[in-house]
């Protein structure tokens, strides 16, 4: 079997790194996408437990999954499609919810009419990244129209999203900084009161000061992935993906391993079959690239990766039933990623629902 272990002792960890060095800014717990693959649930009350008061999420069905769970503290929610049934019971459930343009307000306000309460929302600005957030040419009309709003909605925050902050001293997060204080000024001299400013995520976080303002969204740091490369800001990987030795063939001089025959023995090999494959999140990618730790060395997994397994041309003894570190420790998710041409976000996210989650190490 493939096994996720999720250390929680690990976040609460990289949860200290992230506040020594942002200080009096607040941290959002970023756990949309399941808490990047690490189980959404479990690390929401992790996080409340370390006094975190502010959690992300993308989608509003992920917030209601939390609120559904019992917790009663702040989200925010920022992505929807138009119609989204879960708008209403957001408003209902004091969900903030992002808005980037006159019809995210009118279907806020349209739930604030429904359930007699006031819609609680955070007006977002586009200042480089060119996906959601309100286009700079349109920010004064989103202005104006949500302070027509007037009794339906609560703006409880303005932020903005950055697009190269993983880059050390590149130029854009500067550029972005200004556009997004410049937005704000905007809003205020229109008349809008700002309680909370947000700009910063996880890279911008651990390398940007100027960026954290009253709150920094941080995820995949809070997971130990660094965001950077070539600097692991003393941070620790929270999730350990182990799986099993099923069984050890010999294959001989010329003979293909797996699907496509992308892989053929140039001397007798001694060849694993592992646990666990696409279904479970280890991208095909992989194949003929990444390798695995068995037995305290290296081994290249050789061959396509299947639905459910993958194999591997030993370096050393192995036998069914012995432990495979996929990643973990070490290697770890980024070392994988870079073999499989990705980036660790992706390699923990993806791990799939069939592979239990066994949390340790309770902070």
């Amino acid at each position: 079997m493939t096994t996720a272990t999720v250390d929680l002792g690990a976040i609460a960890h990289n949860l200290d790194v992230v506040r020594g060095v942002v200080s009096d800014a607040e941290v959002m717990g970023v756990v949309k996408a399941d808490a990047y693959g690490h189980g959404a649930i479990r690390i929401a009350s992790a996080l409340r437990g370390q006094g975190v008061k502010w959690l992300g999420v993308a989608l509003p069905r992920e917030a209601l999954d939390l609120r559904e769970a019992g917790d009663t503290g702040r989200i925010l929610a920022w992505l929807w499609a138009p119609g989204d049934e879960d708008i209403e019971r957001c408003v209902a459930t004091e969900v903030d919810l992002g808005v980037s343009n006159s019809r995210m307000l009118q279907e806020v306000c349209a739930g604030a009419i429904a359930t007699g309460k006031k819609a609680r929302v955070q007006l977002k600005v586009d200042t480089g990244v060119s996906r959601n957030g309100c286009s700079l040419s349109q920010w004064p009309a989103l202005i104006v129209e949500t302070l027509e709003a007037g009794p339906l909605v609560e703006v409880t925050g303005v932020w903005s999203h950055l697009a190269n902050a993983d880059i050390p001293n590149d130029r854009s997060v500067h550029e972005q900084r200004l556009l997004f204080d410049q937005a704000c000024a905007t809003a205020e001299a229109i008349g809008l009161v700002i309680p909370l400013r947000h700009l910063a995520n996880s890279p911008a976080a651990l390398l940007c000061p100027e960026t954290h303002y009253d709150l920094v969204r941080v995820g995949i740091a809070l997971y130990g992935v660094s965001p950077v490369a070539g600097n692991d800001f003393g941070l620790r990987p929270a999730m350990a993906l182990v799986s099993t030795v099923a069984s050890v063939k010999t294959v001989d001089v010329g003979v293909a391993v797996s699907y496509g025959a992308t892989w053929t023995a140039t001397e007798e090999t001694s060849i694993a079959l592992v646990l666990g494959g696409y279904a479970d999140g280890i991208p095909r990618s992989a194949s003929n690239r990444a390798e695995v730790f068995i037995n305290g060395r290296l081994h290249p997994i050789v061959g396509r990766v299947a639905m459910d397994q993958f194999m591997v041309a030993l370096q050393g003894e192995a036998r069914a039933g012995d432990e495979v570190i996929i990643f973990g420790a070490a290697p770890t998710a980024n070392d994988f990623a870079r073999a499989c041409e990705t980036i660790g976000y992706e390699i923990v996210t993806r791990i799939g629902p069939r592979v239990p989650r066994v949390y340790v190490g309770a902070p």
